[in-house]
């Protein structure tokens, strides 16, 4: 085989050896090969042999402790708006510490010069001695189940009819703002297929005018409703489809949560992997019944912001994840096979590495897992930049990069583009290869039915479709390439508003996805809901009912959309910040509710939006009221961002801003003492509440999540008892962070040139962490009360089918994957066109010479001649049918005992059989106390009672085997099913 000079002869793993300056070097160089290793991942096993990283530790931590400092003067978070063509080039991406980041790098390559002795090389010479991962090649090619076979078969059509340089535009984006979207590609115009742009995110649609602020994942986990799941997936597609917006890059399931202040938690739905999956599931039907494209992201085990990604954070290469097989499957892959078996479109790899392979060129998680063993039928994309190699990540299974530029932002410099056609031409990737990424790619379009031009009519010249909006400007007229030298204008932005009207008005939608995502965990003497005409209890009999409402968190600030990417604290909080943000069409502040709802013939509010209480304000303020309510909240975001020390990851549990002192002041002093307080805290994650939750007075504690641009109107429905409370925890609430073990520890410091974060407590994340350890937590997962009593009552299991150790044998292919001819073109075929106009910075299908096509012998990662056998695990979208196949039903009765209707959450836990063996390997199998396997919110009248059945699969019941490589159903022993409103409320059990 030959291969090309140009395209980087890249294995699996680390950058290295390429500090000579050349960026052609730059992009050339190998990458270390995780099929060097003969070790399999499922034999992995997770210690710590790398040479005590003392001198390096203490070196950083004073390094990155000045850096914070500098960092804090460096930021000036002034208004840049929408409108901010600068601010929003470096949006996605560019380091925001643009100056920092320089200072850093070169005080780093210092420090490796003193730590290592051996010159400051050393840093770009240094990569774990062998990957981890093992090869698995080549790409599974897509078209081989039934749900997918006729988008497969016009891709197929299609495909066949595009020239070499079409392939390429389908797989490669243009470029960083090159174009319209935050993420573009280029068309096929012979063959009539279009553009395609993508754009974030999870929450709303980042960067696009007169759109919804959706509440955040975490708030759509606490709802624990899968119709308000569904719904907001549908709505948010919606909107994206009437934008013009093809690939909608959401829902994130990764990061899991394993570190509850990891910045981007707050994107998914928390880290039970059951509850993520049921979410992001619901969230994909939702999205491509409306026709878009759907996005599972990030995959996999990118759990913090710091070291996530290449020099962002001054080191040459990303944080290695370090994870064991079961591991992997049982939490971080979960939620991704649920996202595929929901038909998802599209997958993107994450920017870390993975078993010291860089995600996005992993050839065991993308081919042997996601494509193999999962199934997957869409198309690979890579994170913005997470791409790291050229033909070793086509051929490990990414099918399209994004935004398109090489290792550096916007550098114009692709790693596929020109370099995937030259791969071609000169052999280096195989054809077969480059045809299935293209036909990945228009396959996930005809699925969607996005080829149906009165739904999605054609981008000009030749229709009115395409995206109608900028992502760099809010004028009407706009540069159509802002990121190149064209400074050719066109109406870019139409200012159509998708945010639906009356009874269909996404607000709706949106007001009752924050009412049921606020957590009531505090309610002492029924203080809530609140009267609005306040209540007799009060100081003055004479007077009006006084209520004071204290805290920055209860007022607009400086305006919701007053930082890039909601990048800083302030104001009520209803975002977290980073590409998962969006920008607010309006956000009804709590103040503002609860003015409104209050009747202000009986009641007087006086508000103090500060966290600071004046000396003079105790008396005057604080002594004379009959209620206090207190906001208070905790943000967090990616890491490309940072406010007040924050650099994404919290640096810690507790509210921010003074948050606890004010809690404090507050409830000691309303009324002087003798009045009641309530607190509300709106955070991207767990709070550490134990400063002043067990005050006397501190009657009343809401955990409100992000809620999204209805917050005040959703938690004054709460307050007031306009709905019930019945969010529930999607997350456990410690008492300290050290409560949540070893492994929930943020790494804020380097311990390598390649820090290296080992999952050494496996399976123990959260709940299941608290559990195995008998740690009592302040609010167990799953926790919530309500405004009225529930009873469970006559559980009853029936077995649907008998314990079976293995699933049945993998299904043949359902469908055949389409062919081609492998002929190449003329290399002449692939030539720029005669005067055509380049544009700067545009990545483009094109080659120079043909004299760049050059033969030469290409250094194919180690395994790649080994053709793999299919994973027994496989078979069809999301794994082995068989997992899915119902083995119990479990029925149980819910009663609503008390006086109002309210909402229960059914919780359905499992608990494994004790002494299970392995018989592949004699291990002794360890298991979690418990684990969430299924869920029901039922909505009840008072006195009523309804039947409710939830039926358990084979993977329920099963856990992965390293030896086999399967999943196992342990037949011996009695499994034991638990029925409740949390997992340690669980007043009803039996086994099986």
């Amino acid at each position: 085989m030959t291969r090309t000079s140009g395209l980087s002869p890249t294995r699996e793993g680390l950058l290295h050896d390429r500090w000579d300056g050349s960026q052609q070097k730059f992009h050339d160089d190998a990458y270390r090969s995780s099929g060097e290793s003969d070790r399999r991942l499922d034999e992995l096993e997770i210690h710590d042999d790398r040479p005590k990283q003392g001198i390096f530790a203490t070196w950083a931590r004073r390094l990155f402790g000045r850096y914070q400092t500098a960092e804090r003067n460096y930021k000036d978070r002034k208004d840049t708006g929408r409108g901010s063509l600068a601010g929003k080039l470096k949006a996605r991406g560019y380091c925001s510490r643009y100056k920092i980041c320089f200072i850093t790098t070169g005080a780093l390559l210092a420090l490796f010069l003193i730590a290592s002795g051996s010159g400051v090389f050393w840093v770009y010479k240094t990569a774990p001695k062998d990957g981890q991962s093992p090869p698995w090649y080549p790409s599974p090619r897509g078209g081989t189940v039934k749900s997918w076979e006729e988008s497969y078969k016009k891709a197929a059509v299609m495909v066949q009819k595009m020239t070499l340089v079409e392939k390429v535009n389908v797989t490669s984006g243009t470029g960083w703002s090159q174009d319209l979207c935050v993420g573009n590609t280029a068309p096929a115009n012979g063959v009539g297929f279009p553009a395609l742009c993508l754009q974030d995110g999870p929450l709303g649609l980042r960067f696009v005018d007169h759109s919804s602020a959706f509440p955040a994942g975490i708030t759509v986990g606490a709802t624990w409703n899968k119709d308000l799941m569904y719904r907001k997936g549908k709505a948010h597609g919606l909107e994206a489809k009437l934008k013009g917006v093809n690939i909608l890059l959401g829902p994130a399931m990764g990061p899991l949560g394993r570190m509850p202040a990891g910045g981007r938690n707050w994107e998914g739905f928390g880290p039970d992997p059951v509850l993520q999956a049921v979410a992001a599931s619901e969230e994909i039907k939702g999205i491509q019944e409306s026709g878009v494209i759907a996005t599972a992201k990030h995959i996999v085990a990118n759990e913090q912001e710091h070291f996530r990604q290449s020099f962002e954070w001054g080191l040459p290469n990303a944080l290695s994840s370090n994870l064991d097989d079961r591991t992997l499957h049982e939490l971080y892959l979960w939620p991704f096979a649920e996202s595929v078996r929901a038909g998802v479109g599209s997958v993107m790899c994450s920017y870390n590495l993975v078993n010291n392979s860089y995600a996005c060129g992993n050839s065991k998680l993308l081919n042997g897992i996601l494509k193999d063993e999962l199934g997957f039928q869409g198309f690979v994309q890579s994170d913005w930049l997470a791409q790291r190699s050229g033909v070793a990540s086509a051929l490990a299974g990414l099918d399209m990069t994004m935004p398109g530029d090489g290792l550096l932002w916007a550098d114009g410099k692709s790693l596929f583009g020109p370099r995937l056609t030259e791969a071609a031409l000169n052999g280096s990737l195989p054809l077969e290869r480059l045809n299935d990424m293209a036909t990945r790619v228009v396959a996930a379009w005809y699925q969607l039915k996005q080829d149906n031009q009165t739904q999605w009519p054609p981008p000009p010249p030749e229709g009115k479709g395409g995206p109608n909006f900028s992502s760099f400007t809010d004028d009407k007229i706009g540069l159509i390439h802002p990121g190149s030298d064209d400074k050719t204008k066109a109406e870019v932005n139409k200012f159509i508003d998708v945010q639906g009207k009356g009874n269909n008005s996404h607000g709706l939608l949106a007001k009752q996805i924050a009412s049921e995502g606020t957590v009531l965990v505090k309610n002492e003497e029924g203080i809530l809901p609140l009267s609005k005409k306040g209540s007799s209890k009060k100081r003055d009999p004479a007077a009006k009912y006084r209520v004071a409402i204290f805290g920055e968190d209860a007022g607009p600030g400086d305006g919701p959309n007053a930082c890039p990417d909601r990048s800083c604290n302030q104001g009520t909080l209803g975002s977290g910040w980073g590409s998962g943000a969006a920008d607010f069409p309006y956000l009804i502040t709590p103040l503002e509710a609860l003015q409104s709802a209050f009747d202000s013939d009986s009641v007087e509010i006086t508000p103090l939006l500060s966290n600071d209480i004046p000396v003079k304000a105790s008396s005057s303020l604080l002594h004379d009221q009959d209620l206090c309510i207190v906001f208070v909240n905790s943000d967090g975001g990616e890491g490309f961002e940072s406010w007040n020390g924050v650099r994404g990851d919290r640096n810690d549990l507790f509210p921010q801003k003074g948050g606890d002192q004010l809690v404090q002041k507050v409830a000691r002093g309303c009324g002087k003492g003798k009045s009641d307080t309530i607190v509300v805290v709106h955070a991207v994650g767990p709070v550490v509440l134990e400063r002043w939750i067990d005050l006397p007075n501190l009657k009343a504690v809401l955990l409100a999540n992000l809620p999204g641009q209805e917050s005040g109107n959703a938690l004054a429905d709460v307050l007031f008892g306009e709905v019930d409370a019945s969010g529930r925890l999607p997350y456990t609430v410690g008492k300290s962070l050290s409560d949540y073990g070893p492994g929930g520890q943020i790494m804020y410091y380097p311990n390598g040139v390649v820090p290296q974060q080992d999952f050494t407590e496996r399976l123990y994340i959260d709940y299941r962490h608290f559990d195995k350890h008998d740690i009592t937590p302040r609010y167990e997962f799953g926790f919530g009360l309500s405004y009225t009593t529930f009873e469970f009552s006559n559980l009853s299991l029936t077995e649907r089918k008998p314990k079976s150790a293995l699933p049945a044998r993998r299904l043949d292919p359902q469908a055949a994957p389409p062919t081609f001819p492998t002929d190449l073109p003329d290399p002449s075929t692939a030539l720029f066109p005669p005067n055509f106009r380049k544009l700067k910075g545009r990545i483009y299908p094109y080659i120079s010479s043909t004299s760049d096509i050059t033969p030469g012998k290409y250094p194919y990662p180690k395994g790649y001649d080994q053709v793999q056998p299919p994973s027994p695990a496989g078979g069809a979208e999301g794994g082995n049918p068989d997992l899915y196949t119902p083995h119990l039903s479990v029925k149980i009765s819910l009663k609503n005992t008390g006086s109002r209707q309210g909402k229960q959450v059914v919780q359905v836990y499992v608990s494994f059989p004790e002494g299970v063996v392995d018989a592949s390997t004699g291990d002794k199998i360890d298991f979690p106390v418990r684990q969430l396997r299924g869920f029901e919110k039922i909505e009840l009248e008072a006195s009523k009672s309804q039947d409710i059945e939830i039926e358990l699969t084979r993977k329920d019941f099963s856990y992965w085997s390293r030896g086999l490589g399967n999943w196992v159903m342990p037949t011996e022993g009695k499994f034991n099913i638990s029925i409740g409103a949390s997992s340690r409320d669980l007043p009803v059990s039996a086994q099986w």
